[in-house]
């Protein structure tokens, strides 16, 4: 199967509110523009390095998002462009990115992501520190002008079992429906990849994360 028969078949399944990212993460241009050329125009990546050198080949009107785990002092090289930063965990980063988005005159859209998989490997704020960086917005509002808070990112534990899976999924979704009920304007829960895409999108989800399904395994 090509890439442009991938995406139209994942996209032919897609309900009309679930966005999908093509996760781009490795793979070379050319695969990217076969992905361009069959109308994808929203990347995932997860190195800042990586993403920038696609973002200046590639045609301007590509939204680029960054769903890696982000470190503070590499938010400046993307800054200019990015569309929209999936993994934000910490208030630090939060105020980083709000600070380069300010050099460039924008307002970058984020997303806060929650601790919900029973790994202690991925990253991820508790329903604490959530609350602490709402707060803080909520709080002084003037500051942070150039950031702002779309909804919430998660990922699952890497496990067979479905109903772990889909545990933490609806996890997710009733911390994002409770905010909601708070009058916070958060529209786009990510969550869901090549293997649970499906299952994440009956959970509620409506932005999901393929890659392998659209551009092969990666080596």
């Amino acid at each position: 199967m090509s890439i442009a028969n991938n995406l139209q078949t994942i996209k032919s399944q897609l309900p009309a509110n679930v966005t999908l990212v093509a996760v781009s993460k490795t793979k070379p241009v050319s695969d990217l523009m076969e992905a361009y050329e069959a109308g994808q125009r929203i990347f995932g990546e997860n190195k800042i390095q990586e993403m920038t050198e696609k973002w200046e080949e590639m045609p301007k009107d590509i939204q680029w998002q960054m769903i890696g785990h982000v470190q503070t002092n590499k938010v400046k090289y993307m800054a200019e462009y990015v569309s929209l930063v999936h993994g934000v965990d910490s208030l630090k980063l939060f105020n980083e990115i709000n600070k380069q988005a300010k050099k460039h005159n924008r307002v970058i859209d984020v997303l806060l992501q929650m601790h919900i998989a029973e790994e202690e490997t991925k990253f991820g704020l508790d329903e604490n520190e959530l609350n602490v960086i709402l707060k803080q917005v909520k709080d002084d509002k003037n500051k942070y002008e150039n950031i702002k808070i779309v909804g919430l990112m998660g990922m699952a534990t890497f496990t067979e079992n479905q109903n772990q899976i889909k545990k933490e999924f609806l996890h997710l979704k009733s911390i994002l429906e409770k905010l909601k009920t708070e009058h916070y304007q958060l529209n786009t829960l990510s969550m869901g990849m090549s293997g649970d895409y499906q299952l994440a999108i009956e959970c509620g989800s409506t932005m999901v994360r393929i890659g392998s399904s659209i551009f092969g395994g990666r080596k």
